[in-house]
């Protein structure tokens, strides 16, 4: 049965009540909210409800620091997928605005989870916050549950060598030029989806033609060369090399992804493709040489993305 997607928590239907949920920022899925979608999916089992998962959008982050830097690690769409392939029915995409940032954790739990989803059953994680200042934590929720007649389960933390697997972390691998580590914490390579845009391309008329996708609100990665594959609205996923970055060498633009896709002439504008960075090859630089000196490195980009992905 495919995922349902809720935006609201008000006037749902019965049949959309009375799950045992996942609570928590579910920015990038990676494996430590796994652990806590897994706690759910156990309830869900013992009993006979549906799985559930509620998370905040847009994320905490943008409403608390605007303007601060891009920090995206998913998309809805590649939550709604990440959250799907790991188990569950439902995703309850509860908006998050001043009003619930103003909700004490008492009034979150009674208004959202209680009155408006019928929770049967809530995981969190060892580190969960909700409500108004974060006043709320794991034993909060214990409490609520006592209190209104729900089931409290808490994930244990899922470290890597000794810490704590978390969205920061995977954020500031990426920052770094380490896309297989944060792979390995996000259990899937981190993946940048959006609408293919028309460029100058001058990469068609130098015989690489790139598929160009703004970065949007993602976070920013290590500017620079990476081995790729890329998602077609077909379902082909097709091995590349791609530049995140601004071109310094034919003229600054906004930072964004250029994937060249290997043995690949198909018009693809407008369509939404998602390209996983799979393995760094160099940083991003300016040539002295010009154009010419930049193809010949390029060239050599191919064939260290083609040995990275076994071709």
């Amino acid at each position: 049965m495919p995922l349902t997607v809720l935006h609201s928590w008000e006037n749902l239907a019965p049949a959309m009540r009375g799950a045992a949920v996942a609570f928590g920022n579910y920015d990038g899925v990676h494996i430590g909210h796994r652990a806590v979608i897994a706690e759910a999916g156990l309830a869900a089992r013992r009993l006979g409800a549906p799985l559930g998962v509620v998370s905040l959008e847009p994320h905490p982050l943008t409403l608390f620091n605007p303007g601060g830097p891009p920090f995206r690690l998913t998309n809805p769409q590649q939550l709604a997928r990440a959250v799907e392939a790991a188990g569950a029915d439902r995703l309850y995409l509860v908006p998050f605005g001043h009003e619930t940032a103003n909700l004490s954790d008492r009034a979150f739990v009674e208004d959202i989870l209680v009155r408006g989803l019928g929770v049967r059953h809530v995981a969190v994680g060892f580190d969960v916050t909700f409500g108004k200042g974060r006043s709320g934590n794991p034993e909060t929720m214990r409490r609520y549950g006592e209190e209104f007649g729900f089931t409290v389960s808490v994930a244990e933390m899922v470290a890597e060598d000794g810490s704590k697997i978390s969205s920061t972390a995977i954020r500031e691998l990426l920052r770094a030029g380490e896309p297989e580590h944060a792979a390995r914490l996000l259990g899937r390579p981190f993946a940048i989806e959006g609408v293919v845009q028309k460029g100058r391309q001058l990469g068609r008329k130098l015989g690489i033609p790139t598929a160009n996708v703004p970065l949007d609100a993602y976070v920013v990665p290590r500017f620079g060369v990476y081995a790729t594959r890329t998602r077609l609205k077909d379902g082909r996923h097709l091995p590349g090399v791609a530049n995140v970055g601004q071109n310094p060498t034919t003229g600054l633009v906004d930072a964004r992804l250029e994937v060249f896709i290997f043995d690949f002439d198909e018009d693809i504008y407008g369509e939404t493709i998602e390209t996983e960075l799979i393995g760094f090859i160099r940083p991003e630089e300016k040539f002295a040489g010009g154009v010419e000196e930049m193809l010949a490195v390029i060239r050599g980009d191919v064939v260290k993305a083609r040995e990275i992905l076994g071709l």
